[in-house]
C-alpha cells in the first residue's frame, strides 16, 4: 500500500496530487476518503478471481483471451443483432434525463451497466462504455436533472433520484425487451461524485447486483468539513457558482450557496461508511476512490493508482480493470 494526499476541488480534478510511502494511506483534504484495503468484518480485502475457463495476467482481473474487448474490435459482426447507440430519453422527477444507450452485440439478453459521471461531468468515460458494449455489457449513460441540458434543476438529492429513476428504466419490461437487456442482472459504476452516487443507491437497492466507486468522495464527510472550515466553505460556494452561471453545465435554484447549503443540510444522511454494511454482501471495486474500512463491507476490491482524477494515462488499465471485475467478482 502508499500513501496518497489529495489536494483538489470537487470540481477541478486537475491539481491532484499523490505522495506514497509503504505503510498506509492519508489524506491531506478532510473531505477526501482514504483508499484502505478494507478491513472486513468477516474476511480481507479480495482481488477477483478469473471467470470460469479464463487465464489471468498479473494486471487485475484480465483475461488472457483471444478477443481482448479493450483493445480489439470484434472478429465478426452479428447481422441480426448488431451492436449500436441509441439515444434514450428517461424520466425523473417529471423530467427528461437525456440518455445514450450502448446496446451490446448478441440476441442477448445481456447484462447491463449504469455508467454515471461525476460533477459536473466533464470525464463522461464513454470510452469505458465502448469496451464495456464489447465485453457483452448494455451501457446506460445519462446527465442528471438539470445538467448538460436534461430537463429540470440540479441538486444532489436529485441525482440520487436519477438514478433510482435510471434503474427503474432499464428493469422495466419494454426497455428490457427493445435492448435485450436481462433486468435481474444490473451493475453500478461511477466516477468521482458518479462514485458516491453508485454506492449510495447500490445500499439502497439489494437488486444492484455490484457496484464500482472510481475516484470518489464521501459527500458526507466532506459536508461535515464545509460546516467547520469557512474557507472552505466560501471557496466552493465560488466554485459551484461558476457551474450554476449562465450558459454553464448546471441550472440550480440558490446557485453555489444552494448547493453548498444541501451538502451541509445532508452530511449525516449522505455518510457512505454508515451504508457500508448494506454493501456487505455484494462485490464492489474501489479504484482510488471510497474507503469503507471498519465498517462492515466485506467482498471489497480495492486499489491505489498513481494518476489524476480522470485516470488520463491509466484509461486503457482502467477499462481492463473493470471489465475483469464485472466478469469475475461480479459474474456478469
Amino acid at each position: 500500500m502508499g500513501t496518497f494526499s489529495f489536494s483538489r476541488s470537487e470540481s477541478d480534478p486537475s491539481a491532484i496530487r499523490r505522495k506514497r510511502d509503504r505503510r498506509s494511506f492519508t489524506n491531506s483534504d478532510a473531505p477526501r476518503l482514504t483508499v484502505l484495503c478494507l478491513l472486513l468484518a468477516a474476511s480481507g480485502c479480495q482481488a477477483p478471481g478469473p471467470r470460469a475457463g479464463a487465464t489471468v495476467s498479473p494486471s487485475v482481473g484480465r483475461p488472457a483471451d483471444p478477443f481482448d474487448p479493450v483493445t480489439m474490435d470484434p472478429h465478426a459482426v452479428d447481422s441480426a443483432y448488431p451492436a449500436r447507440m441509441a439515444e434514450v430519453a428517461l424520466q425523473s422527477g417529471g423530467e427528461r434525463l437525456n440518455g445514450l444507450l450502448y446496446v451490446a452485440a448478441g440476441a442477448g439478453p445481456h447484462p447491463a451497466v449504469l455508467l454515471l459521471h461525476g460533477n459536473p461531468g466533464y470525464e463522461r468515460s464513454l470510452d469505458l462504455a465502448q469496451a464495456l458494449r464489447r465485453a457483452g455489457y448494455t451501457v446506460l449513460f445519462f446527465d442528471y436533472r438539470g445538467n448538460w441540458g436534461s430537463g429540470g434543476t440540479f441538486s444532489r438529492t436529485h441525482a440520487l433520484e436519477d438514478v433510482h429513476a435510471a434503474l427503474g428504466w432499464v428493469r422495466s419490461g419494454a426497455t428490457a425487451r427493445q435492448f435485450r437487456i436481462d433486468s435481474s442482472r444490473v451493475a453500478l459504476v461511477g466516477h468521482s461524485m458518479g462514485g458516491w452516487l453508485a454506492l449510495m443507491v447500490a445500499a439502497a437497492d439489494a437488486r444492484v447486483i455490484c457496484v464500482s466507486a472510481l475516484d470518489s468522495r464521501n459527500l458526507g464527510a466532506y459536508g461535515r468539513m464545509l460546516r467547520e472550515n469557512r474557507s472552505a466553505d466560501s471557496a466552493r460556494v465560488l466554485a459551484d457558482d461558476s457551474l450554476t452561471a449562465p450558459g454553464a453545465p448546471y441550472r440550480t435554484e440558490g446557485r453555489g450557496a444552494g448547493l453548498v447549503a444541501e451538502l451541509k443540510a445532508n452530511a449525516e444522511d449522505w455518510d457512505v461508511t454508515a451504508r457500508a454494511r448494506a454493501l456487505s454482501d455484494r462485490p464492489i471495486l474501489l479504484i482510488g476512490a471510497t474507503a469503507l474500512d471498519r465498517v462492515g463491507a466485506r467482498r471489497v476490491t480495492a486499489l491505489a493508482w498513481q494518476t489524476d482524477h480522470s485516470f488520463s494515462d491509466r484509461r486503457i488499465d482502467l477499462a481492463r480493470t473493470v471489465v475483469g471485475w464485472l466478469r469475475s467478482s461480479c459474474a456478469l
